[in-house]
This record gives C-alpha cells, sequence and structure tokens, in this order.
C-alpha cells in the first residue's frame, strides 16, 4: 500500500510518520582537510595552533576553488613546511568530529594519508608546537576528538 497526503485516503501507520524535535538543531559544521603523517616508529603528527590547547592532525579550511587534496598540500607547506603534491595524496575518507577549538561545531574532515619521506616538518604560520605521538604517549595531552577517536595510533 502507498501513503500520500491527500486528506481522503488512509494515513500511514504511526511507525512510519515523522516525528519533529522542536529546537532540534543540526550542528554547524566546518569543512577541512587532515593529514595522517606517521614516522618510522609509527607515531602520528599532531599539531598545537597559537592560542588553543588541543593537539590534532595538521590541515585546514579551503580557500576557494580548492580540492580538498589541494587543501591539505597548501595547509602543510604553510602550518609545517611539508612540500607534497596533491595528486600524491591517499585519500581515506571523510570523518566527522566534535570541533576541539570551536565549541558547538563539528568538523568534517576529508583525511589524506601523507608520506613526507625524509622531509622534516617545523613549527611555522600559527601552530606553536607539534608532537609525534602514539596513544601511550599523548596520555598526558589534550587531543582534539577527531584525532584521538579515529587516527591516534596504539602503540
Amino acid at each position: 500500500m502507498f501513503w500520500t497526503l491527500d486528506a481522503l485516503g488512509p494515513s500511514p501507520p504511526e511507525c512510519y510518520r515523522a516525528h519533529v524535535i522542536p529546537h532540534a538543531t543540526p550542528p554547524r559544521r566546518i569543512h577541512v582537510s587532515a593529514a595522517v603523517i606517521t614516522d618510522a616508529d609509527g607515531r602520528l603528527l599532531l599539531v598545537r595552533k597559537a592560542g588553543t590547547t588541543a593537539f590534532m592532525q595538521p590541515g585546514g579550511k579551503p580557500e576557494a576553488g580548492e580540492t580538498p587534496a589541494e587543501t591539505l598540500a597548501r595547509e602543510l607547506a604553510e602550518e609545517v613546511g611539508l612540500r607534497v603534491r596533491a595528486d600524491e595524496l591517499e585519500p581515506l575518507g571523510s570523518y566527522a568530529a566534535s570541533a576541539a577549538n570551536e565549541p558547538g561545531f563539528e568538523v568534517v574532515a576529508e583525511v589524506f594519508r601523507v608520506d613526507i619521506g625524509d622531509q622534516q616538518p617545523i613549527p611555522d604560520a600559527e601552530i606553536a608546537e607539534l608532537r609525534w605521538v602514539t596513544a601511550a604517549t599523548a596520555s598526558g595531552l589534550e587531543i582534539a576528538p577527531l584525532a584521538r577517536e579515529y587516527f591516534l595510533p596504539a602503540g
């Protein structure tokens, strides 16, 4: 049987009716590109931006017309001095988590595995600090939800 919104026809059973929750607001979203960069010991590279307390994966917000991979290549050069080509990044998918530095926002990240070869990241632009971590070595650090929930290696 098909149901319509026609007042003359039968209405769907209760289990098929939509329930509206008053005052439910969808989360405000911030779209970013983020990197999974690990070293030879399997540690994950995390950065902390100036004026913040949480460590997160390097990356950032897109500029007009950029693809997610282009955004990440640009951000890695600006933030930590790493030179990578957008077409060499390995897409891992889209991940969502609470934003670390913007209460009430959800971050939606296009995440890429990045091979940096023998390059050494250095803090630049707005980056105050960087660390190579595993779950065991990060216990005293505030880790952004995206990195903590999905990418922090057990090590």
